[in-house]
């Protein structure tokens, strides 16, 4: 007769060893199968990751010709690879001169490439191709570092750096898919959620003649509320971000300059609304900081009361196409930078300036207010893609993963 008290882990011999068995192979076996696990989900996202990098490829190629050639294939893969080495920064003294000699040798060589590729293409299409290519680039970059990272894990079977890679990867899938919608966008010429600052200059321009400084910002000059007013913004309509802080340095050392308002989209925090307006003090440029350093030192030496304004959004928002709420908060805005003209009391001329890519949007009103429709239609798109993808996120979660 068998004496199954033997088996019981309460007190049974046979029952305890194996249970002490299974307890140590556990200990060394466990940590390997999530390795395993985690290894296994980290490429699924890798691939997708590459798939959206082929997606953006597609959508700038398809921009120069429907029908490719292998050459020019392989020229665009090429340049996805193009780097900047950041400036030695030991010496901070001159660092800003150094950046913006990187920057200028860099949108050079963007245009170069894109005039060798596309030579048929309007200035104004070649720039949103520079853009286009920009993202393309990023999307590129973010797959070769997340591959990467499974490599090493997949060497040393690390299950702490596979928690970590796992941990980021939500953070990583929700950027790549904006820089992909993203991508189209700019390529294609529709206002992005950094436009935001574009589009309330294109309003406050109005009717008013645009003059171009360079060959990447415009100024116009004209009255609001009794004041001489200056606003500057990247030339449109093509995809451009302008040398908006030069500009507004020149124009500050030449003339009594009472205030520089800067108006900008801004990451808002999680619970915040998109759309949502707010009001400081300071220069609302993102970017390296070569614009806004330049704004600030002028500032600084002349005396120059800093306001600005910001329209809030998600990162990931500010990179794909408008949505809804950004484009009814402009008007709100433009009643706001009025309001502020009209409390300025200090004499001289008020600066305002559009920060942002001004990609689809041209330089007055009417240009603002023709792609009003697209960026509603653009809005429609995006919420039913939105709700796509959480109808997508609640099957996995209801299936466990």
């Amino acid at each position: 007769m068998i004496n199954y008290q033997l088996f019981q882990t309460d007190g049974g011999i046979v029952g305890n060893i194996i249970w002490f068995l299974l307890f140590f192979v556990m200990i060394f076996v466990y940590p390997r199968l999530m390795v395993t696990q985690m290894i296994w989900k980290l490429e699924q996202t890798a691939n997708m990751l590459e798939n959206f990098t082929h997606t953006a490829r597609r959508i700038v190629t398809k921009k120069i010709t429907k029908n490719p050639s292998k050459e020019m294939r392989d020229s665009i893969n090429n340049f996805l690879e193009f780097f900047v080495i950041e400036p030695v920064s030991l010496d901070p003294y001159g660092i800003v001169k150094k950046i913006e000699h990187l920057v200028e040798l860099s949108e050079k060589r963007f245009k170069y490439f894109v005039k060798s590729i596309a030579p048929k293409l309007d200035s104004e299409n070649q720039a949103n191709l520079m853009m286009g290519l920009s993202g393309a680039m990023s999307l590129n970059q973010i797959t070769k570092i997340v591959k990467h990272y499974i490599g090493i894990i997949k060497k040393t079977k690390n299950l702490q750096l596979a928690m970590i890679l796992q941990m980021q990867m939500p953070f990583i899938e929700k950027v790549s898919k904006a820089l992909l919608k993203g991508t189209e966008a700019l390529t294609n010429g529709w206002p992005i959620g950094d436009a935001a600052g574009a589009i309330a200059a294109a309003q406050l321009i109005g009717d008013s003649k645009t003059k171009e400084v360079d060959t990447d910002t415009v100024v116009s000059s004209k009255r609001i509320k009794g004041k001489t007013v200056y606003i500057i913004k990247a030339k449109g309509p093509g995809g451009r971000l302008g040398k908006i802080g030069k500009v507004v340095d020149r124009y500050a050392r030449r003339q009594k300059v009472a205030k520089i308002i800067t108006i900008d989209a801004a990451a808002k925090l999680e619970g915040e609304k998109t759309g949502s307006i707010a009001e400081g003090i300071g220069v609302a440029i993102g970017g390296v900081g070569v614009e806004r350093a330049y704004i600030e030192g002028v500032a600084t030496q002349k005396d120059i009361p800093l306001d600005t304004y910001i329209i809030k959004m998600a990162n990931e928002e500010a990179i794909m196409p408008m949505k809804i709420e950004v484009l009814n908060a402009i008007p709100k805005v433009v009643k706001s930078v009025e309001d502020n003209i009209s409390r300025t009391k200090e004499k001289g001329s008020i600066v305002i300036v559009g920060v942002g890519n001004t990609g689809g949007i041209g330089n007055s009103r009417k240009d603002a207010d023709r792609v009003v429709d697209l960026i509603k239609k653009n809005s429609k798109i995006l919420k039913t893609w939105e709700d796509e993808e959480k109808k997508r996120e609640k099957k996995w979660f209801d299936l466990g993963f």
